[in-house]
């Protein structure tokens, strides 16, 4: 598997400082140094933690965007958020397809319905296309949790638990990355 970009998902008001913002910069810092382009959907929070830890790790970030009108619950643009390319979309379902179809592998942060959204749609797609399908990587234990709920509680075909990882750390995501990209 060829794996250039990686697109991360997350808490779009996660502020510098606090352990999230941090893991997800360490991260993008991390992947970055391995030669990863990070993609993101160039707002505040985790998006910034990404394109900012791309930077400090020597590499690019690609953010896209749409700018909306009449959303009163939408971050959009973070003027400070430093990427080195933004392709700006019409409207969100453009803008979530772009950052699907960019990334060849999906780290997922912490986050609330946007996150939710965003990872529901690459899981579903990784049932689609099972065997080619883009991983994802859950960043964090208390993914677990949730996850083992919705495999419980919702009507899950085996295959579709396997399309995941679970990790806690930068260095786990590289190592999962690493691992996929030589299958």
């Amino acid at each position: 598997m060829t794996i250039k970009n990686i697109t991360i998902f997350g808490y779009s008001e996660a502020k510098p400082g606090e352990s999230l913002y941090q893991d997800c910069f360490q991260t993008a810092k991390l992947l970055a140094q391995e030669g990863y382009t990070i993609v993101n959907g160039g707002g505040p929070g985790i998006m910034r933690a990404a394109s900012e830890g791309a930077k400090a790790g020597g590499g690019m970030a690609i953010g896209v965007t749409f700018y909306p009108s009449g959303t009163t619950h939408f971050e959009g643009r973070d003027l400070e958020n430093p990427l080195d390319k933004e392709i700006v979309t019409k409207n969100y379902l453009e803008r979530t397809l772009t950052l699907i179809d960019m990334g060849d592998v999906f780290v997922i942060f912490k986050g609330g319905t946007g996150t939710i959204s965003e990872f529901g749609m690459a899981w579903g797609l990784a049932k689609l296309y099972y065997g080619s399908h883009k991983p994802m990587i859950f960043y964090g234990s208390f993914w677990h949790e949730i996850l083992e709920s919705l495999g419980r509680n919702m009507c899950l075909r085996p295959e579709e638990l396997q399309v995941y990882r679970i990790v806690d750390s930068p260095e786990e995501v590289l190592e999962v990355i690493k691992r996929l990209a030589h299958n």
